[in-house]
């Protein structure tokens, strides 16, 4: 990442009932490194790629991904990026397929307002046990302070013993806004399309890789990977792009789509 830096990676969440404490017990790794996972537990992840992996996304239905704005920015050949779903393998396994366009949020600036965008795939996804769309949250649907999210992705581990070629996950509660807020004052602070995640004392999180990913929330999509400053620090919850903010934006963007062809 950068010194706040945008997160490239992919994440997902979990929800559970368990304590904060509960699970600081249940993961001795950090969340930087997590643990790994089977694609059948996150069968939504999805991992973007060049050359090699740059970024995470969830998928949406057998057509759509959701990523971050900021993960395809930079892209001006839309065919030039793939996919690969249905595989915890980030170099082997599951589907790969070509985008066919990238739609980017109408809000999304280089603050990371509004860090979304919508990949359309060039051709379906065959739904199963290891490729599954993740649930949208409705534009009024509230997730309460602590609750327990689950953040995955192939991103940096930040441990030479922990390798990211493997899906890996870590849990990590949700984060008062507005101390959130306060806390990235210096970088603008925490806008309304953001939301954020972590402990305190910091050391699980998302990190470079990981960006576009989903934070899941009691199987809904609540967050997708967006910034933050270094990687799992204590006193620097995660920031990602607060999915009710812009479900609207997905729903009538694939809605059209689909209408004008």
């Amino acid at each position: 990442m950068f010194e706040v830096m945008v997160w490239i990676c992919a994440t997902q969440m979990l929800a559970t009932t368990a304590s904060t404490a509960d699970v600081l017990d249940h993961f001795e790794e950090r969340i930087v490194g997590g643990i790994p996972v089977n694609i059948t537990d996150f069968p939504y992840q999805v991992s973007l790629q060049r050359e090699k992996h740059f970024c995470g996304g969830s998928v949406l239905n057998d057509r759509w991904i959701l990523t971050a704005a900021h993960c395809t920015s930079g892209i001006t050949e839309p065919t030039k990026l793939k996919i690969r779903a249905g595989s915890a393998h980030v170099r082997s396994g599951g589907r790969v397929i070509i985008v066919r366009d990238i739609y980017f949020h109408p809000r999304h600036n280089r603050q990371n307002h509004y860090d979304f965008s919508l990949l359309e795939l060039s051709e379906g996804l065959d739904m199963g046990e290891s490729i599954q769309p993740i649930k949208l949250p409705a534009s009024d649907d509230s997730f309460a302070d602590e609750m327990l999210c689950d953040v995955s992705g192939w991103g940096n581990t930040q441990n030479m013993n922990e390798s990211s070629l493997i899906l890996r996950a870590a849990t990590v509660p949700l984060f008062n806004q507005e101390k959130c807020s306060t806390i990235y004052k210096d970088y603008g602070g925490v806008k309304s399309s953001m939301i954020c995640a972590g402990f305190e004392q910091g050391g699980k999180d998302s990190c470079q890789g990981d960006s576009g990913g989903p934070l899941v929330c009691d199987g809904v999509l609540v967050g997708v990977v967006s910034w933050g400053k270094g990687c799992a620090q204590a006193g620097y919850p995660g920031v990602y792009g607060r999915v009710t903010s812009a479900v609207d934006w997905i729903t009538e963007t694939m809605n059209e789509v689909v209408h004008l062809k």
